[in-house]
């Protein structure tokens, strides 16, 4: 919640933006703030987490999939994310996070984002996204592609991306994961 106030503000920025179609790449300009900062004065890791839900609230919302989701009572929850650094962004500087959707698979939405400064990549992220309902239950691919009119075949996941998918999933909300080292 420590975004709050930035969240509130692209809700009403990205609802005056250009309109997009789910598989563009959205982009926001965005600067470094002071409470973005560790210790160390540059942004913390943990902040590019957060402002990456920002992009992917903004490529939603300029494509019409926010008021569909909403309308049917679906929303996104994080399944998976990677983050790799490259450089730091230091206070009050300007970049760009790219958003773009991948891939979807039989269970998920994958995207790619990534913080730009210059047409140079800082970091790059890929998120795994799965689609629930406000009443339970979780919404099928075919289901969600229908509503975000998104052709699924042609959106097959990169191979690397299906490996990663495979490599970091956890085992179902049904099944014992314990904690044994």
């Amino acid at each position: 919640m420590h975004l709050i106030f930035r969240t509130l503000l692209h809700l009403f920025l990205s609802r005056r933006a250009s309109r997009l179609q789910s598989t563009d790449v959205g982009r926001m300009t965005l600067r470094t703030l002071p409470t973005d900062l560790d210790v160390l004065g540059h942004m913390n890791n943990g902040v590019y987490l957060s402002i990456m839900d920002l992009g992917r609230m903004d490529l939603m919302i300029r494509s019409g999939a926010w008021a569909r989701l909403r309308a049917n009572k679906m929303y996104p929850v994080m399944a998976s994310a990677t983050i790799s650094y490259r450089k730091s962004l230091q206070p009050w500087q300007r970049f760009v996070l790219e958003t773009k959707l991948v891939g979807i698979d039989d269970k998920a939405v994958y995207c790619e984002q990534r913080f730009v400064v210059d047409g140079e990549i800082y970091a790059s992220a890929m998120t795994r996204a799965r689609f629930l309902r406000a009443g339970g239950g979780v919404v099928s691919v075919d289901e969600l592609t229908r509503l975000l009119e998104v052709d699924a075949s042609v959106a097959e996941p990169p191979a690397w991306v299906a490996d990663w998918a495979a490599q970091v999933a956890l085992p179902s909300t049904r099944a014992e994961a314990p904690s044994t080292w």
